[in-house]
């Protein structure tokens, strides 16, 4: 049974490195889509569920900051339904990275679904997440606004001026 197919993209504020290495760590998957996530690690065969175990598969293919292949299915797959196949393609852009998701082998009549499910529960909670990321980042790597010579004395040294009147 082929099934459907499906193409879909996004461009997100991160690195390849980054999304890839997010996409199969458990707590970073959980926190860019917003539901609960497990994994055994990023190993060829092994096991993850995602969206609070709605999806579940196993790794076919790791290439580090590149590409991700999984049997993939959601617990909306009728019963004896074989796994689908995902591929999620990270390749760089102009303002981060592209994320192009090869999802095939979905069972008959769904494809629209999915195709509307990775924009609405995966791009989008990403992008969010990421921007956010690159934000505190961007903060944490900001000079201090103090200039030498201007802080205000702390309490100990008015305490000790007060003293010595």
């Amino acid at each position: 049974m082929p099934g459907e197919s499906i193409e879909t993209e996004a461009v997100l504020p991160a690195t390849a490195k980054r999304i890839y290495d997010a996409w199969l760590d458990a707590d970073d998957h959980a926190a860019m889509t917003g539901g609960a996530a497990s994994s055994e690690g990023a190993l060829l065969g092994a096991r993850f569920t995602a969206w609070d175990g709605y999806i579940e598969g196993r790794h076919l293919l790791l290439e580090p900051g590149r590409t991700i292949v999984q049997a993939w299915r959601t617990t909306d797959f009728p019963p004896g339904a074989a796994d689908s196949r995902l591929e999620v393609r990270l390749s760089r852009a102009a303002r981060g990275t592209r994320v192009t998701i090869l999802h095939s082998r979905i069972p008959p009549s769904q494809g629209a679904s999915y195709r509307e499910g990775w924009r609405e529960h995966y791009f989008e909670p990403m992008r969010r997440f990421f921007a956010a990321e690159a934000r505190r980042t961007a903060r944490s790597a900001r000079p201090s606004r103090v200039k030498a010579g201007t802080a205000r004395p702390t309490a100990r040294r008015r305490g000790a001026r007060t003293r010595r009147r």
